[in-house]
This record gives structure tokens, sequence and C-alpha cells, in this order.
């Protein structure tokens, strides 16, 4: 009987232990962190061996397999050890796609994965058995074990592909390529870039890469790389034979001949970055023979992603923003082009190596106040002092939440877009997310 080692008692986690058990390996779980009750109930009623708050190498380093969960970094020495053992490590989306034949549709990028998956999702689901899984939902190895669908839509982040190695998607996603997560790659962009192109590594001609053919390190890469997948590019400034434009506020998108066009002005969502996110989940639609009317009538009533520029109240003409997923500048860019009134701009939390100069011009020509949330907001405080009147500190979302609304004058709105990611104050972007929105009703 193979041995299956699964590190971190999570989401993941508990997926590939379940999915382990079931398909006839030895599983053992341990997690450094302590692991939730309500996943420790399911370990013990699967008689599942697990420990948390330790992970005892004798019990790991003699495994098969070992699942690593796609937060535990590759620099932590015992993951070094188990490199160094030979022990073959592979993340939730490998060791999960081995046990199901369903169509993949993997789903990755720095920014707008979440609302793209979210999209593609809401779209197939009219017309087939389709699943949401990755980062997003249930564990993909528990839906496989549970509801096993035909279809799937996975939303993958560099962590996930950085373990894979037979994965395959029949189509792969790329939304765009900006500096993120640069602390797990040495600090080098290029590794980044490097992980998140795994995601066509083991394409054949019989499968399908959509991107977005304006962003400038893809198109470098694939200049430099030769890809065996049938290449869709997506562009708003570009006329595109094969693939996604946008011509007169309409979308075009063509596979094969077969054409259809969607007007714009009708779809739910936001910004320029969301016609690319239409762009791509449509072409996934289309390629999957899903009906054009089905198609525009889906972007027509898609409600959006929690925490991403989630329209939350208004209160006396003044509308509040939650953008609490926006956990780095390049998400903030997006949501600051969007805004068509004066803002007051809610920002900070742990900084990554942020370079906050390509904001500057919105900052200059939409944002009124800025309001610091974070542990050390020097570096905010030093950017953006001289470029608005109005700058204050707070480490409490009750407290910005209130000077925002003592600010802000009817007609603006209030964006929670913190260009950071959570940690220093919050459990994670939710918990960051769902406090501003506590806060608000709270007014």
């Amino acid at each position: 009987m193979k041995r299956l080692v699964v590190l971190g008692g999570g989401e993941s986690g508990l997926g590939t232990a379940l999915l382990g058990i079931a398909k006839g390996y030895e599983v053992f779980v341990s997690d450094k962190g302590k692991i939730k009750q309500k996943y420790k109930d399911v370990l013990l009623n699967n008689k599942i061996e697990f420990e948390d708050e330790v992970h005892t190498e004798s019990k790991i380093l003699n495994a098969d397999i070992i699942m690593k969960s796609p937060g535990i970094p590759d620099k932590v020495a015992l993951v070094k050890q188990i490199r160094e053992s030979g022990i073959k490590v592979v993340s939730e989306i490998e060791f999960a796609s081995t046990f199901t034949d369903a169509t993949l549709v993997a789903i990755t990028g720095s920014n707008g994965k979440t609302t793209t998956a979210s999209l593609t999702h809401h779209l197939l689901k009219q017309e087939l058995d389709v699943g949401l899984a990755g980062n997003i939902g249930d564990s993909f190895a528990k839906q496989i074990l549970e509801k096993n669908h035909r279809n799937y839509v996975l939303e993958v982040s560099s962590f996930q592909l950085d373990d894979i190695w037979n994965f395959k998607p029949m189509i792969a996603v790329l939304t765009n390529l900006t500096p993120d997560h640069l602390d797990r790659y040495d600090y080098k962009f290029e590794n980044y870039v490097a992980s998140k192109f795994k995601i066509i590594e083991n394409q054949t001609k019989e499968d399908f890469f959509i991107y977005d053919s304006d962003d400038p390190i893809i198109e470098e890469w694939l200049r430099n790389h030769s890809i065996q997948s049938k290449k869709l590019p997506f562009s708003l400034t570009k006329v595109i034979e094969e693939g996604a434009y946008l011509k007169n506020k309409e979308i075009v998108i063509t596979i094969d001949n077969n054409q259809i066009i969607m007007p714009t002005e009708n779809i739910t969502l936001e910004g320029k970055h969301n016609i690319k996110n239409a762009m791509a989940a449509s072409t996934v639609a289309h390629l999957l023979k899903i009906r054009k009317q089905t198609i525009r009538e889906s972007l027509e009533n898609f409600q959006g992603v929690e925490h991403r520029l989630e329209h939350v109240l208004k209160i006396n003409k003044v509308q509040y923003i939650n953008d609490s997923k926006a956990t780095n500048v390049n998400a903030t860019y997006f949501a600051l082009e969007s805004m068509a009134a004066p803002t007051v701009w809610i920002v900070g939390g742990e900084d990554k190596g942020n370079d906050y100069k390509e904001l500057f011009p919105f900052v200059n020509e939409k944002v009124k106040a800025i309001i610091c949330l974070g542990v050390d907001n020097k570096k905010l405080l030093e950017s953006f002092g001289n470029m608005v009147d109005v700058i204050v500190e707070t480490q409490y979302m009750a407290e910005a939440v209130k000077i925002a609304y003592k600010v802000a004058d009817a007609g603006d709105n209030v964006l929670l877009s913190p260009a950071c990611a959570s940690f220093d104050l919050f459990e994670n972007y939710e918990d960051r997310g769902r406090q501003f929105k506590n806060a608000v009703r709270n007014l």
C-alpha cells in the first residue's frame, strides 16, 4: 500500500486525504499550525491519522508521495529535506487530476483569475455539468470524490503549478502577469513568470491556450519559447483573427471561422480589465460549444465576486466599495482606473515589495483622501503624502470607515483597495473585506 503524506490540514489537504483513502492509499496528515475543528472531525470520522502544531519527520520522510499545501514555501527546512530525499512532491491539482477524465479548464494570472474563473463557471453551468475548484470553492480532490463532474473550471495559483508533473488542462487561460509573491521566487520576476507558464507545459496540439496579447510579459515569453497548444489571444487594442478582440464596443470572438459578437454595454462587471475577463471566459464558453444567446445572457446577469470591486452600500449618496481582494499594486491599479467619481481610498497592509509609481496618475486625478490601514504605513506616507490634502493612519477597520464617512461628500466613492497582503491586521483578505462591510453597515 502506498503511503500518502498530506502537509497542511486545510481545504485542499482534507480533500486530498479523503480522495487518497478512497483510492487505497495509507494516509497521514501533518500541519505545523492548528487544524480547524470542523476538519479534525472529518479526519476522525474517516479514521485518517493526523497531527497538528508539529511535523514528526519520521512519519513524513517515509512517504511514497507528498501533497504539499500551496501555502507552505519551499524554503522551509522540512520541505528542503523532503526534496533532497527524492520523495515526489505534488500539489492538490496534480494529485486529484489523475483520478478524473473530466475536461479541465485551468485559469491563472496575477490578477483577474478569481473573477474569470467564477464568470467562466457561470457561463458553462447553464448548459454543462461543471465544478468550480482550485483556489476557490470546495477542494478539487473532494469534488472528484463526491460529485465527479464532467467538466471543471480550476482557479490555479503559481504555488499550485510549482508542484505539477502531468497536470494537463484542455484549456489553459493566462489573464496577465505583473510582479507578485516575489518573496516566494527569490525576488526574481522571471522565476514567477516561469511558474505561471507551467500551466501549458504538458499541453499538446489538441489543447488550447487563451491569453492576453496586450500583456508585454506574456508576449515576450511566447516570442522566446515554442509551445504545443493552439493559441487563442485576446486584446483590447488589436484585431485578432483567431481569438477575441474589441471593436466598436463589441467583443468579437472567432474560432475555426465560427464567429460570435457580443455588445459590452450590458456586461454587469465594470472596468476595462473586466472586458478582458469577459473575453477570456466567453472564449472558453465558445470553445465548449455554449450557445451564443446563453453567453450573452450570462454576461448580463453575472453578479461578480465577493471582495472584488463589490458594491456594498450607498449611504448619503456615497458608494462604499469592497476590493479587499486587491492584494497587489496591479489589482489596485484596475480598481482606481474604474473609479468614475472622487474617491476616498483605504489602502495598506503587509507590503510585498510594492512599487506604487504606477498608481500616481490615478491618485492625482481621482483620489481626494487616503486612509492608511496597516501596522507600518511609512512607505505609503512617503509615496502619497504630497499628493492629497488628507492622509491619515489607523490600525482599526471600524475607525477607517468612520474617517471615510466624515471625509466623503455626496457623489463620492469610498474604496477599500489595499494593494497589500492582509496578514498584519487580519486573518486573510476575506476577513478584511467582511470587517469593512460590517463597519459600513454599522454606519
